[in-house]
């Protein structure tokens, strides 16, 4: 993190730390606070997973003080699927920041702005404005507002701030009971990857892996990326076929054939972080989807590479490729003098796999963001090169009665 990756263009929420051979770095972010107002204060596994988790020590001594003392692998077992009502006409936005704080207050503004432009309202959480180097507050705090925003009667849909870093110290301390007993549509993407698999593996409800609120009013973030998330906010048919890149068209393929199942990942590097935890990822018998920036192939080689010697790749029926945005070896400050190409590693890891994998779809920190939803059937067809979402992501029923209007976000 020599030098920040985050301003207002379409690569806002990129994670905002660069890597070294030894891993991140900080930004060294523009310090300073401005208090906000808004959010009110307040499954079944395989047989020989449950083995494998049941077996798994006691991790309470990891997370002292944190919510989840005690708390086993076990204990995060997947949950029955569970899908929030829709955003209805005239909703509220609950926004949150987990991860890193905002560069500028104009961001705040000009997201605000554009969802009030279209008969929307924002409600800011009270931590939305904190920044403490290159976290967005305290991880309680940071904790509490999210799960004030799922039991606020107010708000439809939980969209964090940005990404960046710190979702995974806010993980340990959300209330997933509230979570669970008011699903609502959460959005985010990046190091918010954490939160995703978290929430899944605890509660069951699809999530959304897309835009946070600082990329609705980026000048440089294209409407169409914008048009993406209403419709998966909104539309309770399933959402289809992931299109190509308007950039880039092209979609390469491994393997051959095709194959259906419920669809997990996001941020490579993320979901890495995930293994050894009580929640990490669980990818039996899913499509594994993921993405990264910033990740040169030496990087992804070796989280691949971490992935596979926990066992985690052994049993995935798919994988779907988001764009590698800014990962070439060329693109590195200090490149590796040789380097296999990204292509390379993919088939070095996952074509051994024998399940169909498709490349450079619209999802990541790239010029487009289609958003995507986890934890739903989807297809995935290397002969046609085709990722299709068979299966709608939010509930058919009517969304939640009005309450009173949520209070004005502030600015």
């Amino acid at each position: 993190m020599d030098a920040p990756v985050i301003d207002e263009d379409p690569h806002e929420e990129d994670r905002g730390f660069r890597r070294d051979e030894e891993g991140r770095q900080g930004h060294g972010l523009v310090t300073g606070q401005r208090a906000g107002s808004g959010a009110d204060e307040r499954g079944q596994d395989h047989e020989h997973d449950a083995e494998r988790r049941d077996r798994a020590p006691d991790r309470g001594s990891l997370l002292p003080h944190m919510n989840l003392i005690g708390c086993t692998t076990a204990a995060f077992r997947i949950a029955a699927v569970i899908k929030a009502p829709p955003l209805p006409e005239g909703g509220t936005i609950g926004v949150a920041a987990a991860s890193s704080p905002f560069e500028n207050r104009s961001e705040i503004d000009r997201g605000v702005r554009w969802y009030e432009q279209r008969g929307y309202r924002v409600k800011l959480a009270p931590g939305v404005h904190a920044r403490d180097d290159y976290v967005a507050g305290d991880a309680q705090a940071r904790a509490n507002d999210v799960t004030a925003l799922f039991a606020d009667e107010d708000v439809d849909v939980v969209q964090m701030l940005r990404g960046g870093y710190g979702a995974s110290q806010v993980v340990p301390l959300l209330d997933y009971d509230v979570i669970a007993a008011n699903p609502k549509p959460f959005v985010g993407y990046s190091d918010v990857t954490a939160l995703h698999v978290a929430i899944r593996r605890r509660t069951g409800l699809v999530t959304f892996y897309g835009l946070g609120l600082t990329s609705m009013g980026a000048p440089k973030r294209e409407e169409l990326d914008k048009e993406w998330f209403v419709r998966a906010m909104t539309s309770t048919d399933a959402l289809g076929e992931v299109p190509a890149r308007p950039d880039d068209p092209y979609i390469g393929a491994i393997g051959t054939g095709s194959a259906t199942a419920p669809l997990v990942g996001g941020c490579l590097w993320l979901l890495r972080e995930t293994l050894g935890t009580p929640w990490e990822v669980e990818l039996d018998d899913v499509i594994l989807f993921f993405e990264d920036v910033h990740a040169p192939p030496w990087h992804v080689d070796g989280m691949l590479t971490q992935l596979h010697n926990a066992g985690k790749l052994e049993r995935v029926k798919g994988v779907a490729i988001g764009e590698m945005h800014k990962s070439d070896a060329s693109d590195q400050l200090e490149p590796w003098l040789r380097s296999r190409s990204m292509e390379d590693v993919f088939e070095h890891h996952l074509e051994p796999l024998g399940v169909p994998i498709v490349h450079n779809l619209p999802l990541g920190h790239g010029k487009h963001l289609w958003t995507l939803p986890l934890g739903v059937t989807a297809t995935i067809d290397a002969d046609v090169r085709t990722l299709t979402i068979d299966e709608s992501a939010l509930a058919a029923s009517a969304a939640r009665p009005r309450r009173a209007p949520a209070q004005a976000a502030s600015r």
